[in-house]
């Protein structure tokens, strides 16, 4: 990783802790670093890339909470063939 893109991620991260914004860092992709950070009603994925770039992706929440009965169809979307959960309480236990 560049010494700038080094330091603007220091930078971003001091930042962050200065106003109490919670983040956490993962590494997906072989040439960035990623900063997750969880803000009220929004969750922001900020890549610092080898190359000195930044790319930024930001998810918005409108608000609308759910219960445990939306795990099934949001899982269901993935669900494989041989898969055969039929309840919120079997889906949580199996994750």
């Amino acid at each position: 990783m560049k010494r700038n893109v080094f330091d603007k991620l220091t930078a971003f991260l001091t930042d962050l802790e200065g106003r109490q914004i919670s983040y956490t860092l993962s590494h997906n992709r072989e040439e960035a670093i990623m900063v997750n950070v969880a803000a009220p009603g929004e969750r922001w994925e900020i890549e610092f890339l080898e190359d000195g770039s930044i790319e930024v992706e930001r998810f918005i929440s409108n608000g609308e909470v759910h219960n445990e009965e939306i795990l099934r169809d949001l899982l269901a979307r993935y669900r494989s063939k041989d898969d055969h959960i039929d309840s919120p309480m079997e889906i949580v236990s199996a994750a």
